[in-house]
C-alpha cells in the first residue's frame, strides 16, 4: 500500500555553524521561533541584508538582545566576516544565550543561493 499523505520533516535543529540552506529550510518551513541578527554596522544594513534580519551592530549587540530576546530564543547572526560572526555569537553566548548559530558566509553566501535581500 502506498502512502499518499507525504510525511513532512521539521527542520534540523540549530546547530553553533548553518549554512544558509539550513536557514533558508527553517524560514519555508515558517517557523517563527528565530531571529536572524545582522551585527554589521547599520549603513551596510541598510544598503542590504538577509530578508528579516535584524540591525544590531556589534558595539551594541548584547545590550540590544538582553533588551528584546528571551536566553532560549533561536538565533542566527552573521557578520562582515566569518570572524566576524564568530565573535558575536561568542558574545551572545557569553551573556547567556544558549541557542547560537554562526550563518557561514553570511550575507554573501545568501546573495550567492539567491534568497531575499532586503535594502535600498
Amino acid at each position: 500500500m502506498t502512502n499518499r499523505f507525504p510525511i513532512a520533516l521539521t527542520p534540523d535543529a540549530i546547530q553553533d555553524t548553518a549554512d544558509v540552506r539550513a536557514l533558508k529550510n527553517r524560514l519555508d518551513w515558517g517557523e517563527p521561533a528565530l531571529t536572524i541578527i545582522d551585527v554589521r554596522d547599520r549603513a551596510a544594513f541598510n544598503t542590504s541584508h538577509v530578508m528579516g534580519a535584524i540591525a544590531m551592530p556589534m558595539n551594541e549587540l548584547v545590550t540590544r538582545a538582553r533588551a528584546s530576546l528571551e536566553l532560549v530564543r533561536d538565533i542566527y547572526v552573521y557578520g562582515e566576516t566569518n570572524e566576524q560572526t564568530a565573535e558575536a555569537a561568542s558574545k551572545l553566548r557569553d551573556a547567556g544565550y544558549q541557542h547560537i548559530a554562526e550563518l557561514v558566509g553570511g550575507l554573501t553566501a545568501w546573495a550567492k543561493a539567491e534568497y531575499p535581500i532586503e535594502g535600498v
